[in-house]
């Protein structure tokens, strides 16, 4: 195998295998759903995991206020809901009153 140069070394993103065990059904489930996305099923696994990862920790975002903007977001959140669109969505039918 050639040596390879500094440059290529650093602009060559490094992969590390991952291996798991997991339910035939659930392999041919993931397979299915890889050939469907016209997907490998490891691109379709990292594809899903890496946004699964993504939204764990978009749940726990911090966002740091001073204390008359936390007042005014407790003020807004204990306000009773009004205005056109809230009386719009009440008016809506329920989907699940079919």
């Amino acid at each position: 195998m050639p040596a390879r140069t500094a440059r290529e070394t650093a602009s060559s993103p490094v992969t590390r295998a991952v291996n798991l065990r997991v339910r035939e059904d659930v392999r041919d489930l993931i397979d299915q759903a890889a050939r469907v996305n016209g997907k490998t099923r490891s691109d379709f696994m990292i594809e899903a995991s890496r946004q699964a990862a993504e939204n764990a920790l978009l749940d726990q975002t911090f966002v740091r206020v001073d204390a008359e903007t936390y007042a005014q977001f407790l003020a807004v959140l204990d306000r009773p809901p009004s205005g056109e669109g809230y009386e719009r969505l009440m008016r809506a039918p329920k989907p699940w009153k079919g």
